[in-house]
């Protein structure tokens, strides 16, 4: 570790007492997990540009969430930027992500229990009444285009031009805008003891549109009729069609 990121660390949070690297977390950043007399935190570390403005956002709102206690999320503790790369402190959080329980699910009924969990889960945050700190007027799609254009003229994106007009043109008549996670995938979310519990890697977490949430939650599984219907026992407010699916997933979702 940086001694520079050891001293920033060290004011905070006290002697670090141990310290280990944690599994791959794509090629976004790198996560720590250490130990000091104050309690168990976890250290993530961003190198390029764009994966720090991801992590300043995320710093962003779980600086909001400390004071809004119906959003389990980290805790944050802090957050520190060098010339070279940015860092975050939050608590560590116990807990699988969903995407490796249900790979090591043993049986169909284990993996319709957790994918229950998750859309009831999901649901509890589309009905929290959004807090003064989330609150915005603008609309969220156009926010998202915004962010797109910006991410083709800086050639950081896979997403085209050409689907970005096509997005623009056949944008789906709005809904009223919820909390939304923004990145609500099987890999953002933890489960402990069968039960989904906890919202990580949270920087897109604002008002917005909740299809989008739901379009990501049941991307990797849309098309195996069972857990669909698990997922749908656990999220009641409405089922997205096929065509929000298309728009969110394989639209919006090409961007970020």
């Amino acid at each position: 570790m940086q001694k520079q990121l050891q001293t920033h660390i060290e004011a905070l949070v006290g002697p670090i007492t141990k310290l280990e690297m944690l599994a791959a977390q794509g090629a976004t950043s790198k996560v720590y997990r250490f130990e000091t007399e104050q309690g168990t935190f976890a250290l993530k570390s961003c190198f390029k540009e764009r994966y720090r403005q991801w992590l300043s956002e995320e710093a962003e709102v779980l600086e909001k969430l400390s004071n809004v206690d119906k959003v389990p999320a980290p805790m944050f503790y802090g957050f520190f930027e060098f010339e070279e790369s940015s860092h975050l402190i939050t608590s560590f959080e116990a807990g699988v992500t969903l995407t490796a329980a249900l790979e090591a699910a043993v049986s169909l009924d284990e993996k319709k229990l957790l994918v229950a969990s998750f859309g009831k889960f999901l649901q509890r945050l589309h009905e929290l009444s959004p807090p003064p700190s989330f609150e915005t007027e603008s609309d969220w799609l156009d926010r998202q285009f915004q962010k797109a254009q910006r991410y083709i003229e800086l050639g950081q994106t896979s997403g085209s031009r050409e689907l970005l007009s096509e997005l623009m043109l056949t944008r789906p008549e709005p809904v009223a805008q919820t909390m939304i996670h923004g990145d609500c995938t099987t890999d953002n979310v933890l489960v402990r003891n069968g039960e989904v519990v906890m919202f990580i890697d949270v920087a897109g977490m604002t008002v917005g549109d909740p299809r989008y949430d739901v379009a990501l939650a049941i991307g990797d599984f849309h098309e195996d009729s069972e857990l669909l219907e698990a997922f749908y026992s656990g999220y009641t407010r409405f089922r997205i069609s096929d065509e929000e699916l298309r728009y969110f997933e394989h639209g919006v979702y090409e961007f970020f």
